[in-house]
């Protein structure tokens, strides 16, 4: 089975007619890729809710998350300066194709009643960010996990120039999209 690297890699042959790219670095590539999550209303029932969190997304990602505060006080919302609001880790290199290898062939297959990613959360400047409403599609979740289950945001960054030219990179690397 090939990895998600191997296919990057062969993405410039696939896009090369229909872009006009003179040598590969002219060809849409991965950056990065964030996994964050909110941890909001979680504070309120449990104090400890955050550590949690963080200790679930370092199994799943293999590298610790940051956590984030909010940046100003909201009266409405009973959130402080400062206060914990949402974890958040940046993967590169060897960890980003691991934990991408493991989105696109295990978990993504893993979610109830999935039909293919909708083509519309590639956002115009060639980044795609989906949702995942359980954390419990990753392997690394045992049984015991169910009871505290939270969503994540999971953004790949490209370099890719347009919405057009990042779908079809995304689709390349083996990103199942809705036909």
């Amino acid at each position: 089975m090939e990895t998600v690297k191997q296919k990057e890699k062969k993405s410039y042959s696939a896009l090369k007619e229909k872009y006009g790219y003179k040598n590969v670095m002219s060809a849409p590539r991965l950056l990065k890729v964030v996994v964050s999550s909110g941890t909001g209303s979680g504070l309120k029932r449990s104090k400890d809710y955050n550590d949690l969190v963080t200790d679930r997304i370092a199994k799943i990602t293999g590298q610790k998350p940051a956590v984030k505060s909010a940046k100003k006080s909201i009266a409405s919302f009973k959130i402080r300066q400062g206060d914990p609001v949402g974890v958040m880790v940046t993967l590169r290199g060897a960890r980003m194709y691991g934990f991408l290898d493991k989105l696109i062939n295990v978990a993504i297959p893993r979610t109830k009643d999935f039909r293919g990613i909708d083509k519309k959360v590639v956002d115009n400047i060639g980044n795609l960010t989906m949702s995942i409403k359980e954390h419990t599609i990753f392997p690394e979740t045992g049984d015991e996990e169910l009871r505290d289950v939270f969503g994540m945001a999971i953004t790949l960054v490209s370099t890719a120039k347009n919405k057009e030219e990042a779908t079809d990179f995304f689709a390349t690397i083996g990103i199942p999209f809705k036909k």
